[in-house]
């Protein structure tokens, strides 16, 4: 009984997933780039920005890095805004450009090899913080270890009792989809039985009539499959949900699975920079061809979606598997990006660990003495980033802040308490301001559009407002841009009472919930940058 229970708390979050997709509750169309002015939904105003202030015909080409999964530079939204990597000729096997990579024509990938082999699936980066001191300290205790020991050890004991809780709880989770799973499918068996058909529409759940033995089953999914969408999505999410946990224990959680020697550099060395290949859609670039459709996807073309703004070119360097990015590919990322033309480095990742941290602020030190914007994505753990870790972040290790470097949050489209993404990281200090995240419409890999949430969707949206300002005001620096993101932010939202992120009942002040008090306007960005100049 106590696993069914389990089930089934796992499936109601799931439900509430399938409900928020449900037609009824939909997100306007195009809404990231509306306004509260004209539209009443919090999005950034592009297109009122582009109706009522934006004269030139046009301006300057700014070129916006995706480092994340890949990019899809077929999709038909996205082709014509590639960057083409002009000292390049493409498939001639020949670093035209000597820039220590071959045919990178529309950019890197750092997760594959010069035969074409790429790393799909990657460990958390706790698993490769535990491994080297698994070995050196599995059987040990406290009277066992040196002094000089203690440190580590006890470093060594924080981490392993992180790891076990959450190797258990995905165990648990995996157990309880399935366990939900063969009790949905025997009561299905038995409404096909009782109801004559070979496929169980919605229809036939609603009209059956459990027996004695399966009333508070059945009661309970009745509460769950509320309507036909739901009864639809939860089944594909199920599904989903299992395969994403089975293959968090398989190759995420997995202390004896390591990719990296598909790759084949010498990994200790992070000055290792000349390895990977030129295939930057991968084996699965869905995450960053829907973060770069955001940014950019064509706005003239009358297909799909608009992207925030026009006059960019999208370079896609890819650094991140389904597992925890490496930091010494992040940073060889960022160092590609500012050595090719980059001004904007969006980057939608963020894990709880950072194996060397160093060589990361190294990189982005870099990019800024270069001018070189990076834009961030807070996370989706609905934590305070004031209180916890969330790496990379713009704190080096030094103490010091990066000049150029903006966090975002994720908002919704709901207005009222709701307006928070509840899924979104947040800090009064480390988080810079809110950008719409919730129901973002955009590119997916192979052509078409699909809806997608996180503080991932909310970062591009942010990055594209940046890249706007750059396109209209070339010589604004990184950390103007970043001064006018935040001082134009609209704040008429900082005294309103949200609901605060991982809290059901727990309502705050907006302005508690990031340090600019206020959510991207582009609308009003674009006005003062015009004074900024």
């Amino acid at each position: 009984m106590k696993k069914l229970i389990f089930s089934l708390l796992i499936i109601f979050s799931i439900s509430a997933s399938a409900q928020r997709n449900a037609p009824s509750l939909n997100a306007p169309s195009n809404w990231f780039n509306l306004s509260y002015a004209i539209d009443n939904v919090y999005g950034v105003g592009t297109e009122r920005t582009f109706r009522d202030l934006v004269k030139l015909q046009k301006a300057d080409t700014v070129i916006v890095c995706i480092l994340d999964s890949g990019v899809d530079y077929d999709h038909e939204d996205l082709k014509s805004v590639m960057w083409h990597n002009p000292g390049e000729i493409a498939g001639n096997g020949i670093d035209d450009d000597k820039n220590g990579y071959v045919d990178d024509i529309y950019g890197w990938n750092f997760l594959g090899n010069k035969n074409g082999e790429n790393v799909a699936n990657d460990n958390l980066e706790i698993v490769r913080l535990l491994r080297p001191l698994i070995k050196k300290y599995n059987g040990q205790n406290a009277t066992t270890i040196t002094a000089i020991q203690k440190a580590e050890y006890e470093n060594f004991i924080a981490l392993k009792s992180v790891y076990d809780i959450k190797y258990s709880e995905t165990q648990q989770s995996l157990d309880g989809l399935n366990g939900f799973k063969r009790a949905l499918d025997k009561i299905k068996k038995e409404i096909k039985l009782q109801r004559g058909v070979d496929t169980v529409m919605f229809s036939d759940f609603v009209a059956y009539v459990a027996p004695p033995e399966n009333i508070k089953l059945y009661g309970a999914l009745k509460k769950i499959f509320k309507d036909e969408s739901v009864f639809t999505e939860v089944h594909v999410q199920i599904l989903a949900g299992a395969n994403q946990l089975q293959s968090t224990l398989d190759f995420m959680l997995n202390m004896d699975y390591d990719p990296r020697s598909i790759i084949g550099d010498n990994y200790d060395d992070v000055n290792d920079r000349n390895y990977g290949n030129a295939d930057i859609k991968g084996p699965d670039c869905l995450h960053g061809t829907h973060v770069a459709g955001i940014v950019a996807a064509n706005r003239n073309n009358n297909l799909g979606i608009n992207g925030v703004s026009s006059f960019v070119k999208i370079m896609g360097v890819r650094v991140v598997p389904n597992g925890d990015e490496r930091d010494k590919d992040v940073a060889n990322g960022i160092r590609y990006a500012v050595d090719n033309g980059a001004r904007i480095i969006n980057m939608s990742f963020g894990k709880a660990y950072s194996y060397n941290k160093g060589v990361v602020d190294a990189a982005v030190k870099y990019a800024e003495r270069k001018g070189v914007l990076i834009v961030h994505a807070a996370g989706n753990d609905n934590k305070d980033n004031d209180k916890g870790n969330n790496f990379p972040n713009a704190i080096f290790e030094d103490g010091t802040v990066a000049t150029n470097w903006i966090e975002v949050g994720a908002l919704s489209w709901k207005d009222g308490k709701q307006m928070v993404a509840p899924f979104s990281n947040y800090g009064q200090t480390r988080v810079d301001v809110f950008a719409p995240g919730v129901d973002i419409n955009s590119c997916k890999v192979g052509g078409g559009y699909l809806n997608e949430s996180g503080t991932s969707m909310a970062s591009p949206v942010c990055a594209g407002c940046c890249a706007f300002l750059m396109v209209y005001n070339p010589s604004l620096t990184p950390a103007k841009i970043k001064e006018i993101i935040m001082q134009s932010s609209d704040k008429s939202v900082a005294k309103k009472k949200v609901i605060r992120p991982g809290e059901m009942k727990k309502k705050v002040k907006f302005a508690t919930l990031c340090a600019s008090h206020g959510i991207v306007d582009l609308y009003a960005a674009f006005q003062l940058a015009g004074q900024k100049k």
